[in-house]
């Protein structure tokens, strides 16, 4: 039995809500792309469940197309704590989502042009969606340095995906941004961030 001074003395954590940061951001469009790539998940249903933690698997109620989790199925959610977005995360969120969905045809080309002697199929989807993230955030955030996109797109492969993935999609990546630059397709503004 634990008394009222060792209690005290080691206080359970009364965190309510997580700051978000554009690591985290990052990390959430990830994951809303992933969601999203096979057609079967709406956009904007996604987007309130993982960004948001707006889940609607407990309401009986709710309407088809917005129950994408289910009780069973996820097991951390009572630990999970909602997260405070800055409006610039949400912004970044949103632009870097529509600029990889409306460009997912572009970025799938030109994986597969730098991916050539690898049989397409068979690359992992995941490293295929982190390398579109990686190319629609190079061509839409103008603030955001080349470096830091592909330090982070490395490190969310080596956190959720295969041992050698993160090697694997920076040598694509290097030639992809060699492509894009020279059509002028990477444009970064401020002080030290031309590419």
């Amino acid at each position: 039995m634990t008394s009222s001074s060792q209690q005290d003395e080691f206080p359970v954590s009364r965190k309510t809500t997580v700051r978000g940061s554009r690591h985290l951001a990052r990390e959430k469009v990830m994951q809303i792309l992933t969601a999203i790539d096979g057609g079967d998940v709406d956009l904007d249903v996604a987007f309130r469940h993982v960004f948001y933690r707006q889940f609607t698997f407990d309401s009986k109620d709710a309407p088809d197309g917005t129950r994408i989790l289910h009780p069973d199925e996820v097991l951390e959610l009572e630990a999970d704590v909602p997260i405070t977005w800055s409006n610039d995360d949400v912004e970044y969120a949103r632009r870097v989502i529509g600029a990889a969905v409306s460009g997912k045809e572009g970025s799938t080309t030109l994986i597969r042009k730098h991916a050539q002697n690898w049989e397409f199929e068979r690359i992992a989807s995941l490293d295929i969606i982190l390398m579109r993230l990686a190319v629609a955030e190079l061509t839409s955030c103008e603030s955001i340095p080349v470096k830091v996109t592909i330090n982070e797109v490395i490190e969310l492969a080596k956190r959720y995906s295969t041992d050698k993935s993160g090697t694997f999609i920076n040598g694509i990546l290097d030639a992809i941004i060699e492509d894009l630059k020279s059509t002028d397709s990477i444009k970064k503004s401020g002080r030290g961030l031309k590419p």
